[in-house]
């Protein structure tokens, strides 16, 4: 298995090979499809149904190798030699880490239920003594386990927060992953664990589509240190994200929210009061959602945080450190914004060390039919708290029947919660009915006709690429036109099929519903 040379271990070439794929299968994305090839060259089994069968199979062949190199296990990485220590470090790294998977699930969800306490970690000790066993002095043990846990965090945040087989959702979860690890976890590990704030995010997608729940997987995921003398996280995770919804705020308040104000600092501030800024720990994150929506003005001032990580709240002169990283996203693509003067360059180059795209449910659904169904199921625990399939398929057959295969799901994955708790309450979930093939008879009517202006089929035809779509930015890639032009064709379109009634006095007049 290997030969001594001036009393350290040479490992043969055919396990140098192995251990070199675990060290690679300890850095790689576990989202990806090459740690998914990696895990089945780990285990010399290549009909693996799913992830979790895959790591199995890897772990058991990793444990089986290294029972035949070390059956004492008494073995440290630095007993090998030069070219074979670092090998040796990761996959013992891999070992011990994967001993503890379990506990940390167990732990996680402990922890999100008791929210805002630091819980103690009853299996710390025992890992952090496997660390020192196999190398590690205990200062590094303890921040390896700190690490462990921060491994296991995101990957059970964006696994189980993240569901969906589709192709898009697949690269959602991969893209988050690297948001919060870089593409070599080596690389973050050495260079980048101390460093992340630096990298703002900025997520895109319409209305609905679960950039709160890709936020909050990335805010919830930072590194945070074990304290061996209380044998607990220095904080507990849950509150280590704090979102803002920044189109809730009027202009002037908006400030306060985001910096805080001392007492007196204007009409109404009563009391000193702690904007996010100042709120966000070490560790944690501020998600700042529908940052397309505020001005040229907060947006220079938000620069500056970004630019200097310092800020003053408003009334005050002293200088305060932004300890965490940002984390924003619009429902409207930024191009698009910059486009119209909205959204200034230099603030969008300093926001954007990341864009990440999440997709709308349509597209999702399109690209893998069992999707909706793995949502329902999903959605339906959280709601009632336990898994019921017999409340599954009445959901599921409920949308059958009512909206049918071609739903377009406008409001994306919200609105399909909310049609979930509809069919539970109702039996019955309508949608929001979508008029393109009566539109299109109309259209196509006028056209064969020859009784519609150049403006009445613009306006048509940008109606039912909305209904179809579901937002303006896609009609007006589309159609070549602008988002402004767009929403006002297919306004003109909707107050034209309003309902009319005819007055005391025999003008027609628009029913506005109250």
């Amino acid at each position: 298995m290997y030969i001594l040379c001036m009393n350290k271990i040479v490992l043969s070439s055919e396990n140098r090979n192995f251990f070199k794929l675990v060290a690679d299968a300890s850095a790689t994305n576990p989202f990806s499809p090459q740690r998914a090839a990696i895990d089945k060259k780990i285990s010399g089994i290549h009909a693996a149904n799913n992830r979790r069968q895959r790591v199995l199979y890897a772990i058991e062949a990793i444990q089986e190798r290294l029972t035949k190199l070390d059956a004492d296990g008494m073995l440290k990485f630095q007993s090998f030699c030069d070219k074979d220590t670092e090998l040796m470090r990761y996959t013992f790294l891999f070992d011990v880490y994967h001993d503890c998977t379990d506990l940390f699930d167990a732990f996680i969800a402990k922890q999100q239920a008791s929210e805002t306490t630091p819980l103690k970690v009853s299996f710390a000790q025992k890992a952090i003594k496997a660390l020192q066993q196999r190398g590690f002095c205990e200062e590094e043990a303890a921040q390896y386990f700190a690490m462990f846990h921060q491994i296991r965090r995101a990957f059970y945040l964006i696994d189980r927060g993240l569901v969906g087989k589709s192709q898009c959702m697949q690269d959602l979860r991969m893209a988050l992953w690297n948001n919060i690890f870089t593409y070599d976890i080596r690389n973050y590990e050495q260079y980048m664990r101390d460093r992340m704030e630096d990298f703002s995010t900025l997520l895109e997608g319409p209305t609905g589509c679960g950039k709160g729940a890709a936020a909050a997987a990335i805010g919830r995921s930072g590194f945070i240190p074990f304290d061996t003398a209380k044998q607990t996280f220095s904080s507990s995770f849950t509150t280590t994200f704090i979102p803002l919804n920044l189109s809730q705020f009027a202009e002037g308040l908006l400030e306060s929210e985001l910096f805080g104000h001392t007492k007196g600092a204007f009409t109404g501030a009563v009391g000193t009061h702690e904007g996010v800024l100042g709120l966000c720990p070490p560790h944690g994150s501020i998600f700042l959602d529908e940052i397309g929506e505020i001005s040229i003005p907060a947006q220079v001032k938000l620069l500056k945080v970004l630019e200097e990580r310092t800020f003053s709240p408003v009334g005050s002169h002293e200088k305060l450190r932004f300890h965490g990283r940002v984390i924003a996203a619009t429902n409207r693509p930024i191009e698009t914004l910059r486009a119209e003067g909205t959204f200034r360059d230099d603030f969008y180059y300093r926001l954007c060390s990341d864009c990440i795209q999440v997709p709308p449910l349509a597209q999702r659904v399109t690209e893998n039919s069992d999707e909706l169904a793995e949502l329902v199921e999903h959605f339906t625990s959280l709601i009632t708290g336990r898994k019921n399939r017999e409340l599954v398929s009445q959901v599921l057959e409920t949308i059958d029947k009512q909206l049918g295969k071609r739903y377009r799901w406008p409001g994306n994955v919200r609105e399909l919660a909310q049609c979930i708790r509809r069919v539970i309450l109702k039996r019955s979930y309508e949608g929001q009915q979508i008029k393109t093939h009566n539109l299109t008879d109309q259209l196509k009517g006028g056209i064969d006709n020859g009784t519609l202006t150049a403006d009445e089929l613009l306006d048509g035809y940008c109606k039912m690429l909305y209904d179809q779509h579901s937002t303006y930015e896609e009609v007006a890639r589309l159609t070549g036109l602008d988002r402004r032009t767009v929403k006002k064709r297919i306004d003109s379109v909707i107050r034209a099929s309003e309902p009319v009634n005819h007055g005391q006095d025999g003008r027609a007049t628009k029913q506005v519903p109250h």
